[in-house]
């Protein structure tokens, strides 16, 4: 589906608010590229490896290209914060209201962080904000908070933003006294200041510039791929909560992609009854379909069974999702969703062999191919947005990095040690499909050579950027959930 096909049919209401929707999402990417890019640009500028306009430039190509190289791990994970249940129970005014609340609040308070200099942390912005919308769903309508949203999923998250900068802080803070211990004359250990003085010259010597440049591009390529798949993944939310009937599949799915989806279903079926002994009676075997489909949806893990046989029965003989209605189409998505989030938890069980887990897995991919996808335009528009962000903006957070979190100023050493460490564990984040904070990571990463060199910290600077870690998650999730209770009150009630 291109781009103006999905205003077909759609109210004028209706397509003013998705188009809306969609420029909303486009400016948290674009936002989201001066404010988190900078970070990537910091160490390069202050150790005069490039100048400041090259190195942005550089940084914004690099970082298209992330989004355009980086799968769609991330952006699901950001999709599944928020269950099935609620993406595909939720009216179309109800959807544009919880698209608005979440961009809106995450979009405030990276500008406010921005406009400070103080480097926060998109990604727990824009979960916070999420995480909020659920919250406040829950208790309007009276849902238990573990249903509104996806609490494990959460957990998941938090943890991997959690863990990422002190990881960061300890392996930079371990490779600066590993790389002075390699070379402990060396003139890597200076400051373009001081190199100045002994020698005449501000630049890096040649293979340490050459790693700070390719480290620093790492970090700008590997930023496009986790931070541009939360964009890709906020679209996503977008279609499928105000146009479901042409989102909630991907209608560009061929016959041999819908026989594998079918084929994954029937298979996982056979699983359950290979490995019955296992299930804990958590997999009602003997369920039969039910003909009536439901007008709400729930996940019941007890009628996995049963929906396998409904899923082979609705794609018998389908070819094309255009031959479903707008209302079965849903109904698969649904079934498919909840047959990968049991199978999930399946995978999880004692007692069943490795081999076995293993084969579950494929499964899942093959379940999902068809509903875990972005339409290519969707991929280009992040990219083009997170890209063009990256060149404006960005001296306020650069100067933060650069200046203001360490008592003297950055060795060449701590550069390289900073932005290898910030490329290897967002780079391992994309790969597993956790979103971490490019921020957090690379800011965590200087402070940890600073305190390895024996430089100290600026208190201030270390206290605002905690400060601000702290708060983020609990400021959005408050903003979100009073801007969905006010959004609801007055556009849907």
């Amino acid at each position: 589906i291109n781009m103006l096909e999905m205003f077909n049919g759609l109210s004028f209401e209706l397509g003013l608010g998705l188009a809306l929707a969609l420029l909303f999402v486009l400016a948290y990417e674009f936002i989201n590229g001066f404010h988190d890019t900078a970070n990537a640009v910091a160490t390069v500028i202050y150790t005069k490896a490039m100048p400041p306009h090259m190195a942005v430039v550089a940084s914004g190509i690099f970082n298209c290209a992330g989004v355009l190289a980086g799968g769609l791990g991330v952006a699901y994970a950001i999709v599944h914060l928020l269950p099935v249940d609620l993406l595909l129970n939720v009216a179309s005014a109800h959807g544009l209201v919880m698209v608005f609340a979440l961009l809106s609040s995450a979009i405030l308070w990276n500008l406010g962080t921005w406009y400070f200099g103080i480097p926060a942390s998109s990604s727990h912005t824009l979960i916070g904000a999420i995480l909020g919308v659920g919250l406040a769903n829950s208790l309007m309508t009276g849902v238990e908070v573990s249903k509104g949203i996806n609490i494990q999923k959460a957990i998941d998250i938090m943890l991997s933003l959690i863990v990422s900068p002190v990881v960061g802080l300890a392996i930079a803070g371990g490779l600066l006294i590993l790389l002075k211990k390699q070379f402990s004359s060396s003139k890597i250990h200076k400051t373009p200041e001081e190199r100045q003085t002994w020698d005449g010259k501000k630049r890096p010597p040649f293979w340490t510039r050459f790693t700070l440049i390719a480290s620093a591009m790492g970090v700008s390529f590997v930023h496009g791929s986790n931070d541009g798949q939360k964009g890709i993944g906020l679209i996503m939310l977008v279609l499928i909560g105000i146009v479901p009937g042409q989102f909630v599949l991907n209608m560009e799915s061929t016959s041999y992609q819908i026989g594998r989806t079918k084929d994954a279903a029937l298979h996982m079926g056979d699983f359950y009854q290979r490995n019955a002994a296992h299930l804990d009676q958590m997999i009602d075997l003997k369920k039969v379909p039910n003909a009536d489909l439901p007008q709400v949806f729930k996940c019941d893990a007890k009628d996995s069974m049963s929906s396998i046989a409904t899923v082979a029965s609705m794609l018998g003989s389908v070819e094309h999702y255009d031959s479903l209605g707008v209302e079965k189409r849903r109904e698969v998505r649904r079934l498919l969703l909840c047959l990968d989030d049991t199978a999930k938890k399946v995978s999880k069980l004692p007692g069943i062999p490795a081999s076995e887990i293993a084969d579950l897995n494929k499964l899942r991919k093959d379940l999902t191919q068809t509903t875990e996808y972005a339409p290519t335009w969707v991929i280009f528009a992040v990219a083009l947005a997170l890209g063009g962000g990256t060149m404006i903006g960005w001296r306020r957070i650069v100067y933060t990095v650069g200046e203001k979190i360490g008592q003297k100023g950055m060795t060449y050493s701590q550069g390289m040690a900073a932005q290898i460490t910030a490329a290897a564990a967002i780079g391992i984040a994309s790969m597993s499909g956790l979103p971490v904070s490019t921020t957090h990571v690379l800011s965590s990463a200087v402070a940890g050579t600073m305190l390895a060199n024996r430089s100290g910290l600026q208190s201030g600077t270390v206290k605002n950027i905690a400060l601000a870690w702290i708060l983020t998650l609990p400021v959005t999730i408050a903003l979100s959930a009073g801007l969905f209770w006010f959004g609801t009150l007055i556009f849907v009630s």
